[in-house]
């Protein structure tokens, strides 16, 4: 056996592998979002105030006599000698002068004109007829709410009635679209905004109930009342009003006077209710009888209580006006009872003590003046407005406005001789006693048919708007003059003069 060398051809294998490997990478590339950049610059502006003095010097009288030829005018010195004698009589005579009482510079722009400034109206209440009933401005002045109803024809007790709001600082304000509306079961005869919480409404209803609303609830306004009971009114709530508990206390009570002859007051509790906490009862066998006056009905048949103002200075004052043209002075601060059969959870009062001299008719309104502790007036269905001292029996003047119905009076809160009445032939009377004492000063057409103004109510905080509702269902909002807002000299003097005269 042999072996040979033998040369054999060379063979290749081609790696699948790498190939394999390098199908499989990927080249991948990433980085951080792109940072938002700002350039600003600020600059603060710097503001330094500086003075100077000249400064003392120890010793001035160096300085007096080095320039005493400059300082010396013997001129001036003559001259101050020879007036000075006038000049200390003029200013005594200064000094004693009135001719400034009561003057008040004012910077406000002056109204050249009364002129109606928004008409305020709900499309629901006039396409059902209703009437304004009341109307009253809140504590700021800017909100007024007005009640409907309805004091003509009608079945006034299963009639729904409203209660709405303006706000007329409010942006977007429009006068045909309230800015919160009430719905209530039965006809609202009278208002009254609270005395310093802007949003809580207390409302006199024709049943006899007694309500409060809070209008910043959105979802159930109605927060308190009185509901049917033995102590509610048997009849109509003419008007209602705030009571301040105590003279230290913010706790206000509520009063409603109604034509069942009662006038009572309410307190708030906590769950709603409107509990009784005074009253009083006007029984027509206890009413002052004045020598001059015709002796009223007998028994202890109740007298009809129409309206009623407390005094701005005794808050235990106040005059009603009833159903039989008299009006008359109360207090309560009595303790004699009542000789009436009407139940009550407390004792009723008889609050009567002074009779007035009456109108030819029921009394609707009366309005004790803020600047006199002794006078009021009152408006009744004779169309004549009574100017009263509380200290005589008999008118100090009567005024004959209207050929109709005075529906509603009021006194100025800025003019101690200036009152709005509200007339039954649709006219809003203005009238100042500095220009007259007979006759008004500015007559006003508030409706164009001599439908009824039935309410009206200056603004207290913006005195210069007076609101006045009419039996079309309309609020108008008056923007009155310079000559109405203005107090002018000696305005109080001849108040005090007015009060003091003395009648036959």
């Amino acid at each position: 056996m042999s072996f040979v060398d033998e040369v054999v051809d060379v063979v290749s294998v081609e790696s699948l592998w790498r190939k394999s490997q390098g199908s499989r990478t990927e080249s991948r590339s990433c980085q951080t979002n792109p940072v938002a950049s700002r350039e600003s610059s600020v600059q603060v502006c710097g503001a330094s105030e500086a003075g100077t003095q000249t400064e003392w010097k120890q010793d001035q009288r160096v300085l007096d006599v080095d320039l005493g030829p400059l300082l010396d005018y013997p001129d001036v010195g003559k001259f101050l000698q020879r007036v000075e004698e006038d000049m200390i009589r003029e200013l005594k005579k200064n000094w004693r002068s009135h001719a400034f009482d009561g003057f008040e510079v004012t910077w406000e722009e002056q109204n050249p004109q009364v002129s109606c400034l928004h008409t305020l109206q709900y499309p629901d209440v006039v396409a059902e007829n209703l009437q304004v009933t009341s109307v009253t401005w809140n504590v700021t002045g800017s909100v007024i709410a007005c009640s409907y109803g309805r004091l003509g024809d009608g079945d006034w007790s299963t009639e729904k009635s409203y209660v709405c709001t303006w706000n007329l600082d409010r942006r977007g304000f429009n006068p045909n679209h309230p800015d919160i509306v009430i719905d209530v079961p039965s006809s609202v005869m009278c208002l009254a905004f609270h005395p310093s919480r802007p949003s809580l409404i207390t409302g006199g209803l024709f049943n006899g109930e007694v309500l409060v609303w809070d209008t910043s609830r959105t979802d159930d306004p109605l927060i308190g009342r009185t509901g049917l009971s033995i102590d509610s009114h048997m009849d109509a709530v003419y008007q209602v009003g705030w009571l301040q508990d105590t003279p230290q206390s913010h706790r206000h009570q509520i009063l409603s006077v109604s034509s069942d002859g009662k006038i009572l007051v309410w307190q708030m509790e906590k769950e709603g209710e409107l509990t009784l906490h005074n009253g009083f009862a006007l029984v027509a066998q206890q009413i002052p009888s004045n020598s001059k006056i015709s002796k009223h009905g007998r028994g202890d048949s109740a007298v009809g209580v129409t309206c009623l103002s407390s005094s701005h200075f005794d808050p235990s004052v106040f005059v009603v006006g009833v159903e039989g043209g008299y009006s008359l002075k109360c207090s309560t601060a009595v303790q004699k009872a009542a000789l009436t059969h009407m139940a009550a959870s407390v004792p009723l009062k008889a609050p009567a003590q002074f009779t007035f001299s009456p109108h030819g008719g029921p009394v609707y309104c009366v309005d004790c003046s803020p600047f006199h502790r002794n006078l009021f007036l009152s408006a009744g269905t004779d169309g004549h407005a009574h100017l009263y001292s509380m200290l005589q029996e008999q008118p100090l003047t009567s005024l004959q406005l209207s050929q109709k119905y005075l529906f509603s009076i009021q006194w100025s809160p800025v003019r101690p001789l200036v009152f709005a009445a509200a007339s039954g032939e649709g006219e809003l009377l203005l009238f100042d006693f500095t220009k007259s004492s007979q006759k008004p000063s500015l007559s006003i057409k508030q409706t164009s048919n001599e439908k009824p103004v039935y309410c009206l109510a200056f603004n207290r905080a913006q005195t210069q708007l007076l609101a006045a509702g009419d039996a079309t269902g309309v609020v108008k909002i008056w923007q009155l003059n310079s000559d109405f807002t203005e107090q002018r000299a000696r305005e109080m003097t001849l108040l005090d003069e007015l009060a003091g005269a003395v009648t036959d």
